[in-house]
């Protein structure tokens, strides 16, 4: 996103986009009304978003237990240096991976991941991850409990 793009977000953009952050499903009409703008208004704010892509999409919030997957780790990885998009288009095909950050530090790579059960992980880890050429090493971090951050309703 450039800087322009970043400038253009005003007091109302932000509010939309916290609204949305709490609500994907909102209806402009309730958007508009929390915001104390126009339906035409919200809507052509919220067009412009995504055309722009600062809204890349919408989704929605998992109970990855209640779905299946009781096991969640966070995984990382040393990488070959400047392997990056290639070992990132490896991790994309694989199941259960939630998102995946190039970091700076100790590690190259950040994922979080989410399985059925442990056996799962061990295989996702040890068995996927681990045998792709360019992964160095790995640590997996389980996740005993997860709480998403909410924004306020607050502008």
């Amino acid at each position: 996103m450039s800087a322009e793009q970043v400038s253009r977000l005003d007091r109302v953009d932000r509010s939309i986009l916290r609204l949305l952050r709490q609500d994907g499903r909102a209806s402009i009409r309730s958007v508009a009304e929390r915001v104390h703008v126009s339906r035409a208004n919200a809507y052509a704010r919220i067009s412009r978003m995504v055309e722009d892509g600062v809204i890349r999409g919408f989704t929605a919030r998992i109970d990855h237990e209640r779905a299946g997957q009781a096991a969640s780790a966070y995984v990382t990885l040393r990488i070959v240096q400047n392997s990056w998009r290639t070992v990132r288009e490896q991790l994309l095909q694989l199941p259960g991976v939630a998102h995946i950050a190039l970091v700076g530090g100790d590690y190259d790579v950040l994922m979080l991941v989410h399985t059925a059960d442990n056996r799962e992980l061990r295989e996702l880890v040890l068995g996927s991850i681990q045998s792709i050429p360019q992964v160095l090493g790995t640590r997996t971090m389980l996740v005993f409990e997860e709480t998403d951050h909410i924004p306020s309703d607050a502008p």
